[in-house]
């Protein structure tokens, strides 16, 4: 019988070599760990941002087939007696806003640009009384302020221009906090930038 070789002792090098192979099989699986988990969240990331700009591309296509030719606007012309938190009792002159009751009711979210040009008198108030013309939404209920100006001089000229962001189904209306007479008041509204919604 053929005597089988001694197995020689493993050396120190051996016994040195197995434990910084270990510690490098186990750093490769944290490393491929963490690779993967780097993959996964970039993944999730991209993903994320194609929904994001499929959701503004299906909003700014809805945008450019508008329901509608027409850029909603009025024009309104209004000399009489406001009274004391009371909405004006406004009419359109021209444009494709609707009014009712005095409000002129937004279809159209969106920025506006308001134009609002008259002489406000209240000769009846006392000298140091000032007098406040208020834009907002406005319901049997409540009321709620987006603008307003306040005037110290009776006969004050009113000249305005400024933009605001108005919502489908307002109300938008006119009034002063005191008794007053309005003469040649000229209103402009019209919508700059539709943004997502527009009642037909």
């Amino acid at each position: 019988m053929d005597r089988q070789p001694d197995l020689e002792p493993k050396g120190q090098e051996d016994l040195k070599r197995e434990p910084a192979e270990d510690e490098w099989k186990s750093w490769q699986r944290g490393q491929l760990r963490r690779n993967t988990l780097y993959l996964v969240s970039a993944a999730a990331q991209w993903i994320l941002l194609l929904a994001c700009l499929i959701y503004l591309g299906i909003g700014s296509l809805q945008l450019s087939t508008p329901r509608s030719d027409k850029v909603p606007w009025t024009y309104i012309q209004y000399t009489g007696k406001s009274v004391e938190g009371t909405a004006m009792n406004l009419s359109a002159e021209t444009g494709s806003i609707r009014i009712r009751n005095g409000s002129i009711m937004i279809t159209c979210d969106g920025l506006y640009l308001v134009s609002l040009k008259g002489v406000i008198s209240f000769s009846e108030l006392e000298k140091n009384n000032s007098l406040k013309l208020i834009l907002g939404k406005k319901d049997n209920k409540t009321s709620e302020t987006l603008w307003e100006r306040t005037l110290q001089d009776d006969g004050k000229t009113v000249d305005l221009i400024t933009m605001l962001y108005l919502f489908a189904q307002d109300d938008i209306a006119l009034w002063t906090n005191r008794n007053a007479t309005v003469k040649g008041l000229s209103f402009s509204l019209v919508l700059l930038s539709p943004i997502f919604y527009c009642l037909q």
